[in-house]
């Protein structure tokens, strides 16, 4: 029989983790960003700002040099000192920059930050349960066996999140008249990166879908909305 009393606990210590971490990343994100004051970067905030029926969009620069963009917790936007100055040296356009903003509004908008706490103690819950009942079934491996089904479970959600955040992003942008061909470009460049560290994809890739489908599903909505009008 299976006691419920550990999966409680594992539920219980994932909300508290979860607390924890966005507390730390709060704090680290204070100490280590400014806002963004640029202004070509500001008058395409304004525009999805007007989208959106917005007064303004903030931005943060997180301090940092890996190319990225992020979404915290709290509901901030940001983009790495890396990613800016990509910007600053002609390497990525305004509107790719943009279409990034938007990619991270789109993960605010969608509650994905709230979502994910409920994913991360759920999953340690099923990790629990699994690592009890494989166990008992499969000696030796049965632990292992379950870290293994709730990362994939995990990785599965968090593509689900980057598709959503897409096509929220290309729907802001085609209504702001940016559209959806800077997040196509963007796409492109970064895979680019990619090959030229030799093949090795950068940590916060490997839980994204891969490139060329995420780069069809954009322009799938972007045939269906030309139809559309």
């Amino acid at each position: 029989m299976i006691k419920f009393t550990p999966i409680l606990l594992a539920i219980l210590y994932g909300l508290a983790m979860y607390h924890f971490s966005a507390w730390r990343t709060a704090k680290q994100l204070d100490a280590r960003s400014t806002e963004l004051a640029d202004a070509k970067l500001k008058a395409l905030m304004d525009r999805m700002a007007a989208a959106l029926d917005l007064p303004r969009i903030r931005v943060h620069i997180y301090e940092i040099n890996p190319v990225n963009g992020l979404a915290a917790p709290d509901g901030r936007i940001f983009i790495t000192r890396g990613f800016y100055n990509k910007f600053r040296t002609g390497e990525v356009t305004d509107t790719e920059i943009a279409s990034v903003i938007a990619h991270e509004m789109g993960h605010v908008a969608l509650g994905h930050s709230r979502r994910r706490m409920i994913d991360f103690s759920g999953q340690n819950a099923l990790r629990t349960a699994l690592a009890m009942v494989l166990g008992r079934f499969i000696p030796g491996i049965g632990v292992w066996l379950a870290g293994m089904l709730t990362t994939l479970l995990a990785a599965r959600l968090s593509r689900s999140d980057e598709y959503e955040a897409d096509a929220y992003a290309a729907a802001l942008l085609t209504k702001a008249g940016i559209g959806v061909a800077p997040q196509i470009s963007l796409f492109e460049k970064l895979d680019k990166l990619t090959q030229q560290n030799g093949g090795a994809v950068p940590a916060w890739l490997m839980s994204h879908p891969k490139t060329q489908d995420r780069v069809a599903a954009l322009k799938a909505l972007e045939a269906k909305w030309t139809v559309t009008e």
